[in-house]
C-alpha cells in the first residue's frame, strides 16, 4: 500500500548517469581525470574536428557487463550506438553519441531495506535499461569579457545512464534506491561514485495521481548531487504539483533545477520527449556485439558482489538477513565484520555492536569504517570478554569508551577501569542476602507472585557490587533463595 500525500499518490522514477571508471574517454584516448585546466583534456575527437572518428573504449563495456551482472540484467548480445540530436553550445557535435532502441544492459533490478513505521520492509526497484553514452563539455557562466565560457574536458567522459522504471513512491524509497545504487557501482569500481564532482548525477522524475488513475504528467529534477537535496527536492516538487492540482492548474511537462538555499525547484526549461531528438544509428560506429564468452571472462573475473556477500553471511554466519545487507553496505564494513566475527567467532554480537555503537560513534564524528580508532580485532576482544563473563554489557560500553579514546588495549582497560565481573559465589551470596533482609517487603511481594518485586533486589545488589556482579548469575542466585 503506498503512502499518500494529501489523497494522492506519489510516483518517481531515476534516470542515474554515473561516469565510468576508465582512463580514457568513451571514442577518444583523451584523459578523463577532474580538475584540469580548462579545454586541456580535449582531443580532436571531442572537439568534433572535421575528419575524425569514434573509436569505442574497451573499458567502457566492460564496465557496462559488469553493472548488468550485478543487477541480474539482461546483457545485450548486439546494440547499437545512435545520434541523440539537439544544440546546445557546450554539445561541439551538435549530437551526442548514446543508445536509444537497442542499449547494452535491459532489466534487472535494485533490491534495499526500508524503515517504514516500525517495520523493516524488502523492496525492489525494476530497471528498465543501462546505456552506454558519451558527456558533453560544460559551458562557464563567468564573466569572460560579458561572455559564456565552453569548457570541452567533459566532452566524451564515458556515461552509464540508469533508468528505472516508476516504481518508488516516496521520497525515502526514492533516496535508499539512490543510495544502494551507488553502493553498487562503487562497490565493482566501475564508478567512483564523487556526487560533488559529477561522476553520480541522479535526476528524478516525479509525478502525483489520485490512487488506482493513470500517471500523472512528470517533471524532471536534473542534477541532484547530494542524498539529502535529493530526498528535500522531491518533497517539495511533490508539494508544488499537488497545490498546483488542487488550485485548478494542470502539470506542464518539464525539466526543473533545485535550489538548496531556497529549497524549491524552479522549471528550467520544457521537456523534450524523444521523438525530439531526432534518434537515428551513428553511421561511424557499427553495431556492439558481445559474445557470451565476454560476459564470462567478466564474471570470472569480478569480485564476490555485494548481494552473493550478504547470502553468504546469511549462509555462513547464521545472520538475518537485514543485518547481512547493512553489513554490505561497503567493502570496508563487510571486511570489518568479517575480521572480527572470525576472531571472537560471535558473528550476530558483532553484527549488533557494528550496527549500534560503532555506526554511532562513526556517524557522530564523521568518520568512515576505515578511520575507526577500534579496530576490528580489539572489538572482537571486547566480546570475547563478554561471552566469557568477564565483563557485563554495560561494562563492555565503557571499554569500548577506552578503546575509542585510545586508552589501551580491552585487557588493559579493564584492570584500570576495575571493571570484572564479580563471579565468585561466596561473596555474590553474601551481598544478596544482605540485600534480601534490608528488603523484605519486596521479597514478600514477590513470594506472593509479583514478578515485577525481583527488579526492587536486583537494583540494590547490583549498586553493592558496584557493578561488577554477573546478572545472569545474580538473577539465578536470587530465584534459588527466593523458591522462584
Amino acid at each position: 500500500m503506498s503512502k499518500l500525500v494529501q489523497g494522492y499518490e506519489v510516483v518517481i522514477g531515476f534516470e542515474t548517469h554515473a561516469q565510468l571508471s576508465t582512463t580514457s574517454k568513451i571514442f577518444s584516448r583523451a584523459p578523463t581525470a577532474f580538475g584540469a585546466e580548462a579545454n586541456t583534456q580535449a582531443c580532436a575527437v571531442d572537439m568534433a574536428l572535421p575528419g575524425t572518428l569514434p573509436v569505442m573504449n574497451i573499458g567502457a563495456v566492460e564496465r557496462a557487463i559488469e553493472f548488468g551482472l550485478a543487477i541480474n540484467a539482461h546483457i545485450a548480445e548486439r546494440s547499437i550506438f545512435a545520434r541523440k540530436n539537439y544544440f546546445y553550445p557546450d554539445l561541439p557535435k551538435g549530437y551526442q553519441i548514446s543508445q536509444f532502441e537497442i542499449p547494452v544492459v535491459q532489466g534487472g533490478e535494485v533490491s534495499f531495506f526500508l524503515e517504514e513505521g516500525k517495520e523493516t520492509v524488502r523492496k525492489t526497484v525494476r530497471l528498465e535499461r543501462a546505456h552506454l553514452e558519451e558527456d558533453a563539455g560544460k559551458s562557464l557562466h563567468e564573466d569572460f569579457i560579458g561572455q559564456s565560457g565552453i569548457d570541452l574536458n567533459r566532452a566524451g567522459t564515458p556515461l552509464l545512464e540508469i533508468v528505472t522504471q516508476p516504481d518508488m513512491r516516496s521520497s525515502e524509497e526514492a533516496v535508499a534506491y539512490a543510495k544502494e545504487l551507488h553502493k553498487i557501482v562503487t562497490w565493482i569500481g566501475i564508478c567512483d561514485g564523487n556526487m560533488q564532482e559529477g561522476s553520480f548525477r541522479c535526476d528524478a522524475n516525479v509525478s502525483v495521481r489520485k490512487p488506482g488513475g493513470p500517471l500523472g504528467t512528470r517533471r524532471e529534477i536534473k542534477n541532484l548531487n547530494s542524498f539529502k537535496f535529493m530526498q528535500q527536492a522531491i518533497d517539495y516538487e511533490v508539494r508544488w504539483q499537488i497545490d498546483q492540482i488542487e488550485d485548478g492548474h494542470s502539470i506542464q511537462q518539464a525539466t526543473v533545477l533545485f535550489n538548496p538555499d531556497t529549497g524549491e525547484t524552479r522549471a528550467m526549461r520544457t521537456k523534450e520527449d524523444a521523438a525530439d531528438y531526432r534518434y537515428f544509428p551513428d553511421p561511424d560506429l557499427p553495431p556492439l556485439v558481445i559474445g557470451r564468452d565476454w560476459v564470462a571472462r567478466v564474471k570470472g573475473e569480478m569480485a564476490e558482489l555485494p548481494r552473493v556477500m550478504a547470502e553468504r553471511f546469511v549462509r555462513d554466519y547464521a545472520l538475518p538477513e537485514y543485518d547481512a545487507t547493512q553489513l554490505t553496505q561497503s567493502k570496508a564494513i563487510a571486511a570489518y565484520f568479517e575480521a572480527s566475527a572470525k576472531a571472537c567467532g560471535q558473528a550476530k554480537l558483532v553484527s549488533n555492536w557494528i550496527m549500534g555503537e560503532v555506526s554511532r560513534r562513526l556517524n557522530a564524528s564523521e568518520l568512515s569504517i576505515e578511520q575507526a580508532p577500534v579496530s576490528a580485532a580489539q572489538l572482537a576482544a571486547l566480546i570475547s570478554r563478554i561471552t566469557d563473563n568477564t565483563i557485563s554489557n554495560n561494562a563492555a560500553r565503557q571499554v569500548f569508551e577506552g578503546l575509542w579514546n585510545k586508552e589501551g588495549e580491552v585487557d588493559a582497560i579493564i584492570e584500570a577501569k576495575g571493571l570484572k565481573q564479580m563471579n565468585d559465589t561466596g561473596e555474590l551470596e553474601k551481598i544478596i542476602d544482605e540485600v534480601l533482609a534490608a528488603n523484605p517487603k519486596n521479597v514478600e511481594e514477590f513470594k506472593a507472585g509479583n514478578a515485577k518485586a525481583l527488579n526492587g533486589l536486583v537494583g540494590p545488589i547490583m549498586k553493592a557490587s558496584k557493578g561488577k556482579a554477573n546478572p545472569g548469575q545474580v538473577n539465578a542466585l536470587l530465584m534459588t533463595k527466593l523458591g522462584g
